[in-house]
């Protein structure tokens, strides 16, 4: 099983791409993401590690290279969601120049986010009431009803613009053979939902569109209490092309190297077959240590361990 480490980690801190993906193999992993914050200027060594097969680029992260004349990187410099016409193009151009450029790198996946139904971000508003009375209460489930009901409404006018920006993007993912995989956000306001992903994807039935899990924001969404973390995994299990690995200090504090938070990654194991993308996604202020043990821990849980009947209990 193969597991890559992304460039989000460590791509603000080199101007030379080899040297950047030289310190990602020193802590042994023989393949990357390219993050959303990766510079036209580290593109040319990263180009020359991959034509002498010292690494792999396995995804790329929308928007990737950084845009020209963005002042930095970040995956919702444009959205499919936005309410401006200019941005939903920008992003339309934008996703097509990363999925170009992610065939011609090697990769065979680009993640991206979709975006926001625009609402007050009432997900924040949830936190205190969380700390104070606990999930299954009276006040917090009330909040919580009243958030589900704003969303559910708003809703389908933005799940609407991601699917036109899909259906002119679908020409383009088909020439280069590279799957756009959209990423679950751990807001409420994020758009698509889960929900609204399954039916996106059915409708387009297409190999070439599909879901990206970033565990760090489902295990958010399980802790707020809007989801199910692994059964709606294993619902999108056969439509997922991909994860993003981190932990979460519950509630809300992901990026968290594996075994540093509150995620059981030995639940997950049963997903380890599966033919999929799979991403330590770190911030760029994780220590390479952390990092080192975090990989070792997956490995350890993932590779050398058999779920038994009563860990699945």
């Amino acid at each position: 099983m193969d597991i890559a480490l992304t460039t989000r980690w460590n791509a603000g801190r080199h101007i030379h791409g080899e040297e950047m993906i030289e310190e990602i193999l020193n802590l042994g992993f023989s393949s990357v993401e390219l993050g959303y914050d990766t510079r036209v200027d580290l593109i040319e060594g990263v180009r020359k590690m991959v034509d002498d097969q010292s690494v792999k680029v396995n995804s790329v992260h929308n928007f990737c290279p950084l845009p020209m004349g963005a002042a930095r990187g970040h995956p919702e410099i444009y959205t499919f969601a936005a309410d401006e016409v200019r941005v939903r193009q920008n992003a339309l151009q934008h996703t097509a120049n990363t999925i170009e450029f992610a065939a011609g790198i090697g990769a065979k996946v680009a993640v991206t986010h979709c975006g926001y139904v625009k609402m007050r971000r009432r997900t924040e508003d949830l936190f205190p009431l969380l700390a104070k009375y606990g999930l299954y209460s009276p006040q917090y489930e009330k909040a919580r009803m009243k958030l589900q009901m704003q969303r559910e409404k708003k809703g389908p006018k933005y799940v609407a613009r991601i699917k036109d920006c899909l259906e002119r993007l679908l020409p383009v993912l088909e020439e280069y053979k590279v799957i756009l995989a959209m990423e679950n956000l751990p807001t409420w306001e994020a758009c698509p939902n889960e929900v609204e992903v399954e039916e996106l994807i059915k409708e387009f039935d297409s190999p070439y569109i599909k879901a990206w899990h970033d565990m760090g924001h489902a295990q958010i969404r399980e802790n707020l209490g809007f989801i199910s973390h692994e059964k709606w995994l294993q619902r999108l299990e056969d439509h997922t092309a991909g994860m993003h690995i981190h932990d979460v200090k519950a509630p809300i504090f992901d990026h968290q190297m594996p075994s540093q938070g509150c995620i059981d990654f030995k639940r997950f194991q049963w997903f380890v077959d599966k033919d999929v993308v799979r991403v330590i996604e770190p911030t760029p202020r994780t220590s390479a240590e952390d990092i080192a043990m975090g990989y070792q821990h997956l490995k350890e849980v993932w590779m050398n361990n058999k779920i038994t009947e009563e860990d699945a209990k």
